[in-house]
């Protein structure tokens, strides 16, 4: 084990996120059939917001709202509303992702483990008491609750410090997504693990110092 420090990134990482079957059945309750068409619309407010908030552009608060900004109008509901019926439908949906739950069991012990993540906290707790991996992760750290989000290396900081400052070639974070994750880790100056099962190619002036494609071969690279 050369990693006594291992971070992970949630959605896409550890969990499913399926955003289309969350909206659903979200929009179920409120008598809509939310379709493939309307997901597309969502996501094209949707994906800018992201972009924003982790550039620092916007906080956490601007973008839940604003994303079912014409939503809340077409219903005659609070965006407040939809964006906590939408968290927790995503909640009741929550699945690990295949090999998850095998590799944090088997990492438990051989070293300590933590979360950093760009999710919301409503939604992040939620999914970690459901899956029975509440007390898995020190540090747990939500950028809604830090304010700062990845790639910014001062939410990395806040995570080293309440890890009592290891070195940081101790520490390796894992993370699907190269722009926030990897690129975040790198700008902390800690190893990085970009989680690929796509085998997408690194985006230019990205560089992860590991690669795999399932949380099975990184079970295998973490424990070997």
């Amino acid at each position: 084990m050369d990693y006594p420090w291992i971070l992970f990134d949630a959605d896409d990482t550890l969990f499913h996120f399926d955003a289309y079957r969350g909206l659903r059945l979200m929009f179920s309750a409120f008598g809509v059939d939310f379709t493939a068409q309307d997901f597309e619309h969502y996501q094209q407010a949707n994906k800018p917001l992201w972009t924003d908030y982790q550039d620092g552009r916007i906080n956490a608060g601007h973008l839940q709202v604003t994303r079912f900004a014409s939503w809340a109008d077409r219903l005659g509901v609070a965006p407040q509303r939809l964006n906590s019926a939408f968290l927790a439908a995503m909640a009741d949906i929550c699945t690990l992702l295949p090999g998850a739950e095998d590799l944090i069991r088997n990492l438990r012990g051989r070293a300590r483990l933590g979360l950093v993540t760009n999710g919301f906290t409503e939604l992040q707790t939620a999914r970690l008491e459901r899956t029975g991996l509440k007390d898995a992760f020190s540090p747990l750290v939500i950028s809604e609750q830090v304010g700062i989000a990845k790639p910014d290396a001062r939410i990395f900081a806040h995570a080293l410090a309440l890890m009592g400052e290891p070195p940081r070639g101790q520490v390796l974070m894992v993370g699907d997504n190269p722009h926030s994750d990897i690129l975040g880790g790198l700008n902390a100056g800690i190893r990085t693990c970009w989680f690929n099962p796509r085998g997408e190619a690194a985006p230019p002036g990205i560089e992860p110092h590991h690669q795999v494609d399932s949380l099975a071969a990184l079970q295998r690279l973490l424990l070997s």
